[in-house]
């Protein structure tokens, strides 16, 4: 029991001790070789296409069809089940994304750095409230959406994270925990933190003005945008967490709508699973 413990205040140390900050944006491709033209990650325990639930099987034939890997959504459904799209778990890759977690290599990512330790995690962009991908939507809307995420939001983000400099996470989600929010369904404080302190960077960034204002007015309408940068700063600091021998500490819970998971630091990779409730 005492080494137990012993190896639990030394993942305390490293929690507590975590820097989690903002420092660039990239496309899934250029950092996580996994997700090639047929790899799509996934949120949740490694599951098989036959497994997955209605929203995780609309959202993969989505991210199919956006990748360019299908044509149409039908075309993406029968590649999925032949087993020539395949399949990643997210944590495997440093990765996070909420609700079904799709993730395809042209994606642009948020990169977060663990200053402490000198680890990255990575994750997608928020796409805002309504029909969208995490939830199992695949119309050309929400296809759309996803493009202009990375053909234009991604760029503006990344320019300004330039011109910025690092953003403290830990320094945000701080601030916002005193304002009401809990970094999972109630974002606005950080959302709008976050918004207010990139946003002369980003005005500076877009010369368009007619992108400036959509970039903008996304932000300021999307009180969930910052729910995905949580979870990478989250990822950042349990990352350095994981191996420690005799440790008993979870270090990540993730869900695919099939099965719930947990990871425990000491055990590794190795998930431990139960059915997802409603």
């Amino acid at each position: 029991m005492e080494r137990i413990e012993q190896a639990n205040q030394e993942a305390l140390r490293r929690i507590l001790s975590a820097e989690p900050e903002l420092i660039d944006v990239c496309t899934a491709g250029e950092k996580i070789p996994e997700l090639d033209e047929r790899t799509i990650g996934h949120a949740g325990p490694p599951i098989a296409w036959e497994e997955m639930c209605g929203p995780m099987k609309g959202a993969v034939m989505g991210a199919a069809v956006y990748e360019g890997m299908a044509k149409t959504l039908e075309e993406a459904a029968e590649m999925a089940a032949s087993g020539a799209i395949r399949f990643v778990s997210n944590h495997s890759i440093h990765c996070v994304g909420p609700m079904t977690g799709m993730i395809t290599r042209s994606m642009p990512l948020w990169v977060v750095r663990n200053r402490t330790f000198g680890n990255c995690a990575y994750s997608t962009f928020n796409e805002g409230i309504g029909k969208v991908m995490r939830f199992g939507a695949n119309s050309p809307e929400v296809l759309d959406r996803l493009r202009w995420l990375q053909n234009d939001l991604g760029p503006a983000m990344k320019e300004a994270l330039r011109q910025s400099g690092p953003i403290s996470l830990k320094l945000i989600i701080s601030r916002a925990l005193a304002m009401g929010d809990e970094m999972h369904q109630r974002n606005v404080a950080a959302s709008s933190l976050f918004t207010r302190q990139i946003a002369p960077y980003l005005a500076n960034a877009v010369e368009d003005p007619q992108k400036r204002y959509r970039i903008l007015s996304f932000l300021s309408n999307n009180d969930q945008f910052f729910l995905n940068l949580a979870m990478a700063a989250g990822k950042a600091t349990m990352d350095p967490v994981r191996d420690i021998p005799h440790c008993s500490v979870v270090t990540a819970m993730s869900r695919n709508g099939t099965n719930f998971g947990i990871q425990v630091s000491a055990l590794g990779d190795r998930w431990f699973q139960a059915p997802a409730c409603m």
